[in-house]
Order: C-alpha cells, then structure tokens, then sequence
C-alpha cells in the first residue's frame, strides 16, 4: 500500500509501477504468486503447443490436411486460454470450454497415433476445474477416458498396451484436476479473507470513528449550551440598552461602550459556533488514516491511496466515503483479478470526489449487484452521485456535495431569530 497526503495529487500510471521498497513483504509474497500462477498457465499452454507441433515433425500425417490440423490445435488451445482468462461472461467461458474440449477430441482421433496428444486432454480437464463443479469434471476424465480408449481400439492398439495407457492417463488426469481444483479453492478463499478482512477494517474504522465523534458531538454541545446561550443573551441585553440609551439625551461615552461590548460578544459568539462547526466535522486527515488502515487489509493488491487537500467532511459523508473505499475494494478483489487499485479523493468547488481506478479485467457491461446498488443509494441520500465507467480501466466514482459550513449556518439562524 502507498499513501500520500501532501496537498498535490499525482495521478498514478498502472503502466509504470512504482518502487517495490513500499511494498509489505506479505503483499509482494501475495503478488509474486499470483504472477506465478499466470506463468505456470503460459507455461503449459506452450508445453500443448510443443507437443502439437512435434506430433506434426516427427508423427505421421493426421487424416486431414495438416494446415487444418495445425489451426485446429490453434483453435483448441486458444479456445481453452479465453475459457480460463476471465475475460468473457460465463455463457461464453462455457461455450469456449465446450469448442476446446471438442477440438481435443477431433485432435486425438484425426491422428493415426495419439503420443503425447493425451496431454492436452488433461490440460482441458484441469481448466474445467476452474468453470465446472466436481462432478462435472470427473465426467469430462470419464470421457476423456472413453475417448482416448476408443482411439486406440479404432486404429488397432495391443489391447494390453490400451490399458496400461488409459489407466496411466486416468491417474494423471484425476491428479490434474484435483491439484487445480485445490489451487482454484486456496484462491478464492483468500479472496473470500481478504474480503472479510477488509469488512471488519472497515467496521473497525467506522465503530473508532464513531466513539470519537460522540466525544466531539457531546463537547460540541456543552460548548453550545453552557457558553453559545449565555452569549446570545447578553448580546440581546447589549442590544435593548444601547437602543434604550439611544432614546435619552445624556448618552455621553456610554454607548460607545455598550457598542464595543456588543461587537466582542458577537466576535466571542462567533468563535464559539465556529468551534462547534469544527468539533462536528469530520477531519481530513482522519480520512486519510481511514482510507489507509482498510487499504493495507488487503496484502494482495498494491493499493495507492492519495488525497488532495480538501476541506472537512461531515459525520455521514465521512462514513459514505468509508463504506464505498470498502464496496471498491471488495469488488476489485472479487471480480477484476488487479494487481494494482488507486483510491484518490479530491475536491473541486462543489464536491468530494472519491474515484476508485483499478488494471484489472473490466467487463464490457456493469451489472449493479446488491453492494453497489446499497452504496447508490446511500450517496444519493445524501445528494450525491455514484458512477460506473469500464474505459480506459475499470474506474469507480463517488461525488458529495462539499459540506457547508456549520457554524456560517447556525450564525445565519441566530441572526435572523435575533432583533
């Protein structure tokens, strides 16, 4: 996690990361094996494509032409690489699947000898793992299975041979897949952590904040009531004996007196509002600190947390700023497979901006599931608005109305109560 609060906002670029010294060493333990998980799926992909192009070198001829051959192997691992990307909607992951495993089939049996073409079944079969249940995928082996012994019988395999050669594919397949089902599970139950870890920072933060603005609110009031009444009264008092003195003759340097005792109780009452304006206000710099404890829950993502300076905040905005750092967060997790996550809040002259930019897989259309349509809802209880773009990268946007000031207010009131 990075922050910054130095009153100047620069914009982050997800192409050139900085430094990893601010890196924790869990966070770039995290990171460094999610990127090896992307290596090692690369890697076995290439290891397909290997054995595809050495089937066609040193094999025989397939039953088809060998261009069709080699853009069905394309088209096999292509389909099964898109499958596994995330990139496309469930529908089409499962259609993509479905071509892939076909192609594999149509693989194995326009070829006179399987070799080492079982290996791609099995590459097939563990990525199931990662879009089908279980017992759908030990179905797809079974088949597999099937396939592989109806080949061998097809062009004449010593059936001893057959054997010996699906019971080892079928050890190897159910092995791949329950070490990728494994993998899959250890996954998304540190999504699963991470998302809970940030819920209890979150409520951490909020349950911390609120014990500390009870504190303010109380001494806020008695600030209001002890001294702000007592104030207004003998303002008024001021007020009546100088219009009273102002009626007789013999006023003398009386009134200017009574003038200078009337305007410093108004600058004295003025300061007071001021102060309980302040006390109910939420501090940016609170903010900040809020904003980062959530960030540095989730050791998985290199979050950026930068602020501009901004003026202060009131209790409710405050906790909507909070609740949408933790709906961004979650989602980012859950849904985009970032690695990097940037929080700016800003403010121009009407708003507080909150904007949530991550380089993650960004959908081509934004569904509101139930946290996002409950974080709507809350800022547009409080007149402000909540926006979705997927362009140039997934980007989350919260803008509130910049919070008046409360003392300004509650002097305008008093002045227009007063004679």
């Amino acid at each position: 996690m990075i922050a910054r609060a130095n009153g100047h906002v620069h914009h982050h670029d997800f192409r050139h990361p900085p430094s990893r010294g601010h890196f924790s060493k869990l966070a770039m333990m995290t990171v460094d094996h999610r990127r090896l998980e992307e290596y090692s799926g690369a890697a076995i992909l290439v290891l397909c494509l290997g054995i595809g192009v050495l089937t066609l070198l040193v094999g025989v001829e397939p039953f088809i032409p060998v261009w069709a051959w080699a853009l069905l192997l394309l088209g096999c691992l292509g389909s099964v690489f898109l499958a596994a990307s995330g990139m496309f909607a469930r529908r089409h992951q499962l259609m993509l699947y479905a071509a892939a495993l076909l192609s594999s089939w149509a693989l194995l049996f326009t070829m006179p000898h399987q070799g080492m073409l079982a290996v791609i079944l099995v590459v097939i079969a563990a990525v199931g793992s990662y879009l089908l249940s279980i017992p759908k995928v030990l179905g797809i082996v079974l088949l597999n299975l099937l396939a592989l012994i109806l080949q061998q019988v097809i062009h004449g395999v010593d059936p001893v041979e057959s054997i010996a050669s699906t019971v080892f594919y079928g050890f190897i397949h159910l092995a791949a897949v329950f070490s990728t089902y494994a993998l899959w599970r250890e996954t998304t139950l540190r999504a699963e952590l991470e998302q809970k870890n940030v819920e209890l920072e979150a409520a951490g933060v909020l349950l911390e904040h609120s014990a500390k603005t009870a504190e303010r609110l109380r001494i806020a009031r008695e600030l209001h009531d002890a001294i702000g009444h007592q104030l207004t009264v003998l303002n008024l008092e001021l007020e009546a004996a100088r219009h009273r003195l102002a009626a007789r003759a013999e006023v003398g340097d009386v009134t200017v007196h009574i003038e200078q005792a009337a305007e410093v109780a108004k600058e004295l009452l003025a300061d007071v509002r001021a102060t309980v304006g302040e006390l109910r206000a939420t501090e940016p710099g609170d903010l900040q600190a809020q904003l980062e404890r959530i960030a540095g829950s989730v050791p998985s993502l290199e979050i950026h947390v930068e602020t501009d300076a901004i003026a202060a905040v009131d209790d409710q905005q405050g906790t909507a700023l909070v609740r949408a750092a933790q709906e961004i967060i979650t989602n980012t997790v859950k849904h985009s497979e970032a690695r990097e996550l940037s929080l700016v809040l800003t403010q121009d002259a009407s708003h507080v901006i909150l904007t949530g930019t991550n380089d993650g897989l960004a959908p081509k259309t934004v569904t509101f599931g139930h946290g996002l349509t409950g974080l709507q809802e809350r800022v547009e209880l409080l007149g402000g608005q909540l926006s979705v773009t997927t362009s140039p990268c997934f980007t989350v946007q919260v803008q509130l109305p910049a919070a008046g000031s409360l003392s300004e207010s509650m002097l305008r009131d008093e002045e227009q109560a007063s004679p």
